[in-house]
């Protein structure tokens, strides 16, 4: 069985201001990398177009019909001081919402066994009804609702190594004590959000906040000492990862430490949980990562170990 990669041009079309890190190059630099042979066996698919019913059961009617109302068909348009949309977002937006829904269509049915969605923009800071830090749906929430409710997974587990916290991910699913909610993050960073003590109604949040410097013995430990005993007594049905790349060392946004080894290790201990658990089901959604070089090579690291399986 193999690992599905989705991908689409129209993430390319979703255009930032001159300068913003967030910007199509980075999709470019992981669709060259992975065009290496060492990638050839990867089975590749075009993210599908979203529906509207499968981002309504994260973000409430009103907001999706108003970020579609928003769309220029010139220009940018902002929604807050660094994040915009310009013509071609709401397609790729809505793409994302798609690749996130046919990566957990695929992996649900046992097509593949794991995949990764490349995909832009990214959705982990998008509230439920508020988009904010590059963010305008909420892909990691949208692909745990859709295995909830078109393939009776009963429990999911997220976890978010993006370098900042997931504030969207965790107040979609505060007080749900069917999804679990697990980050490893820079503290203080952007939004604010993600000290230990914010858990939940239930207990199905857990932060293991890191400081600026910290780097692979830190992660490690995080990982180990509290956020995978979490998961494993949470026996998921499914993990989804919200895999963000800018803890990596060379990271202009955040000032962790990170290495590849590092997130090709934490991809390899959240799949050992997966075969356990959830027959091996994992879906990882692309989130930040804004070095070219160092999100490139951590996104080949972290896709062979999934290929790894």
């Amino acid at each position: 069985m193999s690992t599905l990669y989705l991908h689409h041009p129209s993430f390319l079309e979703h255009l930032t201001p001159i300068g913003h890190p967030e910007r199509p190059d980075r999709l470019r630099a992981i669709d060259r990398i992975l065009e290496n042979e060492r990638f050839q066996t990867l089975e590749r698919d075009l993210a599908p177009i979203g529906r509207f019913i499968d981002a309504a059961r994260v973000h409430p009617s009103a907001f999706i019909n108003r970020l579609h109302t928003l769309s220029p068909d010139e220009g940018l348009v902002h929604i807050d001081h660094d994040t915009t949309m310009s013509p071609g977002t709401w397609e790729a937006a809505m793409r994302g919402v798609g690749a996130s829904c046919q990566a957990v269509n695929e992996v649900m049915t046992g097509k593949v066994v794991n995949a990764f969605a490349s995909i832009r923009p990214p959705g982990h800071h998008a509230e439920r009804a508020r988009a904010m830090g590059f963010c305008y749906f909420n892909n990691a929430a949208i692909a745990a609702r859709h295995a909830q409710q078109e393939h009776g997974a009963e429990r999911v587990a997220i976890m978010d190594f993006d370098v900042h916290h997931g504030n969207g991910t965790q107040e979609i699913f505060w007080d749900d004590p069917t999804v679990m909610y697990t980050s490893t993050h820079q503290m203080p960073l952007y939004p604010g959000t993600g000290h230990k003590t914010e858990c939940g109604e239930h207990e199905t949040i857990v932060n293991a906040p890191m400081t600026e410097g910290m780097g692979s013995d830190e992660f490690r430990d995080a990982m180990n000492s509290v956020i995978l005993p979490k998961i494993r007594a949470f026996e998921p049905d499914l993990i989804v990862i919200s895999a963000g790349f800018d803890a990596h060392e060379r990271d202009p946004l955040g000032g962790l430490r990170l290495k590849e080894v590092d997130f090709a290790w934490a991809t390899q201990v959240l799949m050992d949980i997966a075969d356990k658990h959830c027959e091996r089901r994992v879906v990882s959604l692309l989130e930040g990562g804004y070095d070219l070089e160092g999100l490139a090579r951590s996104v080949a690291a972290h896709v062979m170990t999934l290929m790894n399986q």
